[in-house]
């Protein structure tokens, strides 16, 4: 080849390689173009969609549980099912069957809603309310068999989230002290009491999502792990508290009582067995409950009058300080005056009578018992009801609108409440008070503070909200023994003397009834009845009390009281399977 054929192939070889250079910069830039300014709008909107989703991680809240670990309260996981409105489509799917097939976006929702029981017409609704954003509803709270339904469909633009429901397994049964939550959270009872306890603390994560709105494998990122909270663990036994409620709330009827009260108490620990309220609340369909007083538990936060179930306190008081024994006699007539021109009458008329300490409890005399009872000062009756546990918040209990209490340091009542503070009139307690009183007799004289709730279990096994039942001795074993024993007569030949034994087992119980303020400045036809027992007497082992409030005409009476006691204590004897009493020692002498 001649230089000049040699310097014209290599001119058009280079005019060549210019030209492709050339060509492939112009596709370059019609692609460029393409995707700058033509595909931008639709490229924006994939963009959009593959992009990292923020989802919660729920922390369960705890459970509330018996002694025994039933649970009467709980968490349950409820799913709910969202979309992205942007995403619904029709789509190719089995939609539950067998075959692929063309899905349109009404036959994926008329599926939904028969899996899951949701609207149509809703779930559209809630497309067009949303319809510019990512994230819309389509049903809520579904059980775990409605929400496995509703993915077998395979609906590519159907998410669930996981959420956490709250559940009373038990109903009603304990509903008075668990409480329960509503939409702004724990609403009462121990829920709200111990809120902190029970709360989870939720957490967070993220995914990668692409255009089709399926999570990309293995773009999960958790950014905040969930924590569960812990488990309220109580001192109640959900059968007794069951057989409790079943006891009060049959005998509240049949006595035509606007309300009651019953409580079961170790004597030796002070732990609560049951705490039983009529009427009450089922924590699972708390609309259904109209009386706003019995969605917490009367026994704890309601205040009255006690009546004569406080005479024990006085009595020990008596014999603790020397000033009485059991067989101190006194001549009781049936009225006493005096001289600020007060008066107080037994609830009997009878003639003057020659009764011991023993007697006046087994009548339960008001004159009597005032009669020996001023031996002591105003100060210091007052002191020893304060030791019993009267007059002071319950210091093991926690649980909202437990009455406040503030007394002072000494007795700031009138001549004539001194007078009545001794038969339990003009002063206030609780009916766990009361069964504090017995508590504290039954133990030998130390009052161990009564209480509902054992510990808080976190979920790394740290315990918390463990309450102080340190025991405080109140009076000597002595003066405990010997009121136990005096009040045996109680229910052999005194004021529970038509209540039927209880085959095998020697008990020793009080009976009260007290008149009911009117507003008035004075106390009209209504009464607040109740009876306090120990059992056995010879061992005590348990506390029972019954309260009822304002029963019917016919009832106004502390024996109407006796059946439910009785049935009661019958069962925590049986319950618990307590040995029988030993064979009786003889009573105190009632008279002299």
């Amino acid at each position: 080849m001649t230089p000049r054929r040699a310097r014209r192939s290599l001119g058009a070889r280079d005019t060549v390689a210019m030209l492709a250079v050339i060509a492939l910069v112009a596709v370059f830039v019609v692609r460029l173009v393409d995707v700058q300014v033509v595909q931008a709008a639709r490229l924006d909107e994939q963009s959009a969609l593959r992009r990292s989703v923020h989802v919660d991680l729920h922390g369960a809240r705890g459970a509330i549980v018996d002694r025994n670990g039933v649970a009467l309260a709980d968490s349950v996981t409820r799913y709910d099912l969202t979309t992205a409105p942007p995403l619904v489509a029709p789509f190719t799917g089995r939609l539950g069957g067998s075959r692929p097939h063309h899905v349109s976006v009404g036959a994926a929702l008329a599926a939904v809603a028969r899996a899951s029981g949701a609207s149509v017409p809703a779930m559209r609704a809630s497309f067009d309310a949303n319809a510019h954003t990512d994230f819309a509803y389509l049903a809520k709270g579904l059980d775990t068999e409605r929400y496995e339904a509703v993915m077998r469909l395979g609906i590519p633009w159907v998410y669930p989230q996981q959420q956490s429901a709250r559940t009373y397994p038990t109903g009603a049964v304990a509903g008075n002290l668990t409480g329960f939550l509503g939409t702004d959270g724990a609403q009462a009872g121990l829920e709200l009491a111990y809120d902190r306890c029970l709360v989870g603390a939720d957490g967070s994560m993220t995914y990668e999502r692409g255009a089709d709105g399926v999570q990309l494998p293995g773009s999960a990122v958790t950014t905040k792990r969930a924590h569960d909270g812990g488990t309220l663990v109580t001192t109640i036994d959900s059968d007794l508290q069951y057989l409790a409620q079943q006891d009060v709330a049959t005998a509240a009827q049949q006595l035509g009582a606007v309300s009651a009260t019953a409580t079961v108490t170790k004597a030796k620990t002070g732990e609560v067995l049951a705490v039983a309220d009529y009427p009450t609340v089922d924590p699972n369909d708390v609309d259904a409950t109209t009386d706003r007083g019995a969605f917490g538990s009367r026994a704890l936060t309601d205040t009255y009058e006690p009546g004569s179930t406080i005479k024990a306190a006085i009595a020990a008081a008596l014999i603790d300080r020397g000033r009485a024994t059991p067989t101190t006699g006194v001549r009781v007539p049936d009225e006493r005056r005096f001289p600020w021109g007060g008066r107080i009458t037994d609830a009997e008329r009878h003639p003057v009578e020659d009764l011991t300490l023993t007697g006046i409890l087994q009548a339960s005399s008001n004159v009597g018992i005032t009669e020996l009872g001023q031996s002591l000062t105003a100060q210091q009756r007052y002191d020893v009801m304060k030791d019993f546990g009267l007059f002071t918040p319950q210091p093991a209990i926690t649980y909202g609108g437990q009455p406040r209490m503030d007394y002072p340091a000494s007795p700031d009542w009138s001549a004539q409440t001194d007078v009545n503070s001794m038969f339990g009139q003009g002063i206030s307690t609780t009916a766990l008070q009361v069964a504090g009183i017995y508590q504290t007799l039954a133990n030998g004289g130390v009052r161990v503070p009564l209480h509902v709730v054992k510990e808080c279990e976190r979920p790394d096994g740290t315990m918390q909200d463990t309450p102080d039942v340190t025991g405080k001795r109140v009076v000597s074993p002595r003066a405990a023994h010997e009121v136990v024993q005096m009040l045996r007569s109680v229910i052999h030949g005194g004021t529970l003397n038509g209540m039927a034994p209880i085959s095998g087992y020697d008990v020793a119980a009080k009976t009260g009834t007290a008149e009911v303020a009117n507003g008035a400045a004075g106390y009209g036809a209504d009464r607040i009845i109740s009876v306090a027992g120990i059992a056995p007497a010879d061992d005590p082992q348990y506390v029972v009390t019954v309260t009822f409030t304002k029963p019917g005409p016919g009832h106004r009476v502390s024996s109407a009281a006796a059946p439910a006691f009785r049935t009661l204590m019958s069962q925590v004897l049986e319950e618990y399977r307590v040995r029988p009493s030993a064979a009786e020692p003889p009573l105190y002498p009632s008279n002299w």
